[in-house]
């Protein structure tokens, strides 16, 4: 799974949704307490497993077992979804054009996927996190608070918006994850 992490990012670059080295992924796989991330400002082009960070999550906070790069400027909200998850999950960040300027337009990604059967039945989208600062705790805080169930730590959606930024998606891999982000961004276009 760590080398379809590599494979989302060229994917996503092929389709125009990130510039080289734009967006990132997180995966975490089941049982465990280690997060791969993909590094901040690597051609996404060109990343492979060994690229990935290492990273330990613990209630006491992040410990980087890589030093080779630098992890992703959203670190914080990777950690967030994925430390109270126990099942493999991955994180998926991307800039998808169609979404974003969807969102810059007004319309509400929620109420619009309903209307598609071909969204609505396979992706949980929820509400858009407004305009906040890249690779902010604020935005961390505000994807994490919109994409769980109030009160808990339970992830209720696949995909959310991220105003004039992009979507932050989950699955129980990087495929999955990825899915969600073209399902969304078909319709948007």
């Amino acid at each position: 799974m760590i080398t379809a992490m590599g494979d989302v990012m060229r994917r996503a670059y092929e389709k125009g949704w990130i510039t080289t080295r734009d967006g990132n992924i997180s995966l975490r796989r089941s049982g465990s307490n280690i997060m791969y991330v993909t590094p901040s400002g690597w051609r996404k082009t060109i990343i492979h497993p060994e690229h990935m960070i290492k990273i330990r999550l613990s209630p006491s906070g992040l410990e980087i077992l890589d030093d080779h790069a630098k992890p992703s400027g959203e670190l914080e909200m990777h950690a967030k979804l994925q430390s109270h998850h126990r099942k493999t999950r991955a994180v998926v960040h991307l800039h998808p054009t169609n979404i974003i300027a969807a969102m810059y337009a007004g319309w509400d990604l929620q109420n619009l996927a309903s209307e598609f059967p071909e969204v609505s039945r396979y992706t949980r989208v929820g509400p858009s996190v407004p305009v906040l600062p890249v690779t902010s705790p604020e935005l961390a805080e505000a994807t994490f608070n919109v994409m769980t169930k109030p009160h808990s730590n339970i992830v209720i959606y696949d995909i959310v918006g991220q105003a004039n930024h992009g979507v932050c998606a989950v699955g129980p891999n990087p495929w999955d994850a990825y899915e969600h982000i073209e399902r969304l961004e078909h319709i948007c276009e």
